[in-house]
């Protein structure tokens, strides 16, 4: 089995299903690739994959001893993470459930065999 490396973020407040269509984007695609659809992807979890994705190579490189040209993403997942739960005043002294929810991104990379 080829060496991987990984790194995740917790509790991200950007919701799941926001997340995963970023996610989608780069699932599969080389790392200097994957990095340049982040860079210009403009959504709000964008940013903080693209330093997921700098931590996980950097993992890769400096940990793992593997080649930064040869990498790819091999998996990216985004689960939900704990839902924090507040209150919204309502009018006659009502009050409605927010739920602010939160993800969790893991990335794994490995290297390209035989280019």
């Amino acid at each position: 089995m080829p060496q991987q490396a990984k790194a995740s973020l917790r509790m991200l407040r950007i919701t799941s299903r926001k997340t995963r269509l970023v996610a989608d984007l780069i699932r599969g695609k080389d790392v200097t690739k994957a990095e340049d659809i982040l860079r210009y992807t403009d959504k709000r979890s964008a940013l903080p994959m693209l330093k997921v994705l700098r931590s996980a190579k950097a993992n890769a490189v400096n940990n793992h001893d593997m080649f930064e040209d040869s990498l790819f993403v091999k998996a990216i997942e985004v689960s939900e993470g704990p839902t924090l739960k507040r209150f919204l005043p309502r009018a006659r002294g009502r009050a409605d459930l927010l739920r602010k929810r939160t993800c969790n991104i893991s990335i794994t990379l490995e290297e390209r065999s035989g280019k």
